[in-house]
């Protein structure tokens, strides 16, 4: 009689650990879908970009680093050093990632500025390369803004020198860590959305 009680148990046992496995077993796909699935989005987004934009300039690079998708450019594509006016040419690139943006109405732009470590020294309302930084990226917004872009789809972020690509050590390097880069993101919640779908 007991054994016949330990053997029902076991049985039961058995049938929730293998209800699990299989629960766990559904996670994992649906995981692996939507993985897919951003994958998809962001090869498509890439092509998009670069198509759009073009890739015949040294000083743009449109890339996917840990899964998103950027657009970098060099701040002498933008602006005169130590200024966060916009240049002439800034209009004719800035237009192209503006219809980008409208095109992808379900994403959100990430305009990130970036300086060297060079002290900013140009008086003025700014203090630091992080206000320089930011000013440069709200300088970007706005212009994507006049340009068309959504205004809901952007956000203007400073990183000043924190976070340099290269050492700063040469005027290259400095050259290389001042850029401004552009964050192709999909919105939080329909990320969310994707992966519970």
């Amino acid at each position: 009689k007991d054994l016949t009680m330990l053997t029902t148990k076991g049985a039961d046992n058995l049938e929730r650990s293998l209800e699990s496995l299989k629960e766990r077993d559904l996670k994992i796909t649906r995981l692996q879908d939507a993985l897919t699935k951003k994958d998809s989005v962001t090869l498509a987004l890439v092509t998009s970009l670069k198509k759009e934009v073009g890739m015949d300039d040294q000083d743009i690079q449109i890339n996917v680093e840990k899964g998103v998708v950027f657009i970098s450019l060099s701040d002498k594509v933008l602006f005169k050093s130590g200024s966060y006016n916009l240049s002439t040419r800034a209009n004719e690139i800035l237009g192209k990632v503006a219809t980008v943006i409208n095109g992808k109405p379900d994403f959100e732009a990430l305009v990130e500025g970036h300086t060297d470590n060079v002290p900013y020294s140009g008086g003025g309302v700014l203090i630091d390369n992080l206000d320089l930084s930011a000013k440069r990226a709200a300088a970007v917004v706005r212009q994507l803004i006049t340009l068309g872009a959504n205004p809901a789809q952007l956000i203007a972020a400073g990183r000043g020198e924190f976070l340099p690509l290269v050492p700063n050590t040469s005027a290259e390097n400095k050259s290389l860590n001042r850029r401004t880069k552009i964050y192709i993101l999909p919105k939080i919640d329909q990320f969310y959305e994707m992966i519970e779908t």
